[in-house]
């Protein structure tokens, strides 16, 4: 039904309605649904789904009993409060059994009898007393007794007669008998003594890899020595007044002693029914720290299910009404999902005003409101394109501005020293120190002057490069007879510094610009002999891979930090701050190759190798 529900609302979507027959039907559809729900749901599910709610709740609120039983440290009074706190939070019966299936904290209700003898099938008489305890609440309901124990007082030193069931040191009492007592007897035991013929033979009932329990009928004569009635303003008196739960108890005792495959092992549940009411009946064994066994054990009524569902049935009518409230709340709350179209184009709009086109108006139905949606989402699209490309352009100018001024604070850095030195020795040849030096310092002004020039025709090189109006043109070269051309130029320093040269050339032709080109190797070489020691290597080298070469230089003898390796690119960078400038060129070599390779769009880079440093870039194959 939903699925069909969500597909009609696509539908009415789809169709170019106004707004009035769209509300129409989608109140109309809403409210087929919200019956069809009513009626499913309170004819297949409500029951079901109440009573599984209802035992999942109870099990998980033993649990937190177990918990708590835990952490009690088997404290009587704690142990009574938390069973009566259960019942009354949670509407569950719920008390501690031990492994003989007896109420384990409930000590204040049983009569006191010293046994003068036992008689035992298969044993001889034990004629040594034994005192014990015997819980009445098997036997008699508590309502049903005296509110004092002066009214029984008459009843110490009577004399009894029970039978019942000893096992593991343990007596269970079927029944009692004696003169100034009604005979008082366990139904359900004494109907399962008989059942199991256990009053002519031993029975061994458990066995496991360790101990033999055996259950054995005994017959006992004694005289009652004490009696204990609970006080009815305690916690524990509740559950000597709930028969039910005592005999469903006294039901599982008579499992654990006659028929043990029926006690659970684990946490176990099972239906119980009676007078038509349906009952959850919970057992769960915990293992003591002793090795023994102690079961929660709860019960619940499921009675608030069926009245639930009763009430519904006959009640249906003020379903019905709530269902007509239910769809005119429903009939004003798409009256808003219609506007809630016209809510969004307003929210979007305002975002428009703030110049955020981040947010877009999601709205597909073909009606007029779909077409303001579209027409506001293409004007948000073509207004976020304009701004967008303007603010391009200001950043692009920004960026001008900022490499003018860069190149003019690194030409004022770059031009300080030799201007320096030039006013030192026009002032020196203006007070005519030393003019024996005349001529020398006329030479170390000239120098000056020529470095001066090659620097500055490196910056504007530069900065024609960094422009981003230029221009490149390419043409068809050789690039081994550029490289044989640059190492001939530059074989005098190469000796003069005694480095070896070492090339593996190929007869390539490549599709680039052949001077800037011619540029960029001769910076890597020139960067090599200035940063290569003494009878170190100079290898240059050429390798295809595709339709492609890759032109490399390597020096050897000297590495270049990890951390360096990407500033090497930068203008005015000399990795190595003890190194002269006049030693050194100007610092804008690598600079100015980085931004030639990068007009023409090919890879290049600088990464250390285990003898040196290689730089290397790729120039594309020339397919002519």
């Amino acid at each position: 039904m939903l699925p069909l529900f969500g597909l009609a609302i696509n539908l009415v979507n789809r169709m170019r309605l106004g707004i009035v027959q769209k509300l129409f039907l989608f109140t109309t559809g809403l409210c087929m649904f919200i019956l069809f729900v009513v009626f499913v749901g309170q004819t297949f599910f409500f029951q079901k789904y109440y009573a599984s709610r209802k035992v999942n709740d109870i099990k998980t609120y033993i649990s937190t009993f177990q918990q708590n039983y835990a952490e009690s440290g088997g404290d009587t009074a704690t142990v009574q409060r938390m069973e009566q706190d259960f019942y009354r939070e949670h509407g569950t019966w719920i008390t501690l059994l031990d492994q003989d299936g007896n109420i384990k904290y409930a000590e204040d209700f049983y009569l006191e009898v010293e046994w003068e003898n036992t008689y035992a099938i298969d044993r001889d008489e034990v004629s040594q007393p034994t005192a014990i305890k015997i819980p009445l609440y098997h036997f008699i309901n508590v309502d049903e007794l005296p509110r004092n124990e002066e009214e029984w007082s008459y009843l110490i030193g009577t004399e009894i007669i029970g039978s019942g069931i000893e096992r593991d040191d343990a007596f269970i009492p079927v029944m009692l008998l004696g003169q100034q007592i009604p005979d008082w007897e366990n139904p359900t035991l004494s109907k399962l003594l008989k059942e199991s013929e256990l009053e002519s033979t031993t029975v061994i009932i458990r066995e496991d890899t360790s101990t033999v329990s055996e259950s054995l009928f005994l017959q006992m004569r004694g005289t009652i020595t004490g009696l204990t009635l609970p006080d009815m303003n305690q916690t524990s008196t509740w559950i000597y007044s709930t028969p039910l739960f005592l005999a469903q108890i006294q039901e599982f005792q008579g499992n654990i002693l006659f028929d043990e495959e029926k006690v659970p092992s684990t946490t176990e549940s099972f239906d119980y029914e009676i007078n038509d009411v349906q009952y959850k009946v919970f057992i769960e064994p915990i293992q003591e720290s002793d090795g023994t066994t102690t079961y929660i054990f709860a019960m619940a009524s499921l009675q608030p299910v069926n009245e639930a569902v009763q009430m519904i049935q006959d009640y249906y009518i003020y379903v019905i009404l709530f269902v007509f409230v239910l769809i005119f709340l429903a009939s004003f709350y798409y009256s808003k999902q219609i506007a809630k179209p016209l809510l969004t184009i307003n929210s979007v709009t305002e975002k428009i005003v703030q110049l955020d086109f981040t947010e877009k108006v999601h709205v597909s139905s073909k009606d007029e409101i779909g077409d303001l949606s579209r027409n506001i989402n293409t004007l948000s699209d073509e207004l976020h394109s304009h701004i967008q490309q303007l603010h391009e352009d200001i950043e692009k100018e920004r960026a001008l501005e900022k490499t003018r001024k860069e190149f003019i604070s690194n030409v004022s850095h770059e031009l300080k020293t030799p201007l320096s030195v030039m006013k030192s020795c026009i002032s020196i040849l203006k007070d005519g120190v030393a003019p024996q030096k005349r001529d020398y310092y006329f030479q170390a002004m000239e120098k000056e002057v020529d470095k001066m020039d090659v620097l500055i025709l490196d910056m504007l090189e530069l900065a024609k490069l960094e422009s981003g109006t230029y221009k490149m043109e390419k043409n068809i070269f050789y690039v081994d007879e550029i490289v044989m051309d640059i190492t001939k130029k530059l074989a005098g320093e190469m000796d003069r510094r005694e480095l070896v040269l070492e090339t593996q050339l190929l007869p390539i032709q490549v599709y680039a610009n052949q001077r800037y080109i011619e540029q960029v190797i001769t910076n890597f070489v020139t960067n090599a002999i200035f940063h290569t020691s003494s009878k170190e290597k100079i290898i240059i080298t050429m390798a295809v891979e595709t339709d492609r070469v890759k032109v490399s230089v390597e020096n050897t003898g000297a590495h270049i930090p990890a951390e360096q390796l990407e500033k090497v690119w930068e203008q005015f960078y000399r990795g190595d701050s003890s190194r002269k400038r006049s030693e050194g060129g100007t610092g804008l070599g690598l600079a100015i190759s980085k931004n030639i390779l990068a007009l023409h769009q090919v890879e290049y880079g600088a990464r250390n190798t285990d003898d040196g440093v290689l730089f290397f870039f790729y120039l594309p194959i020339s397919k002519e």
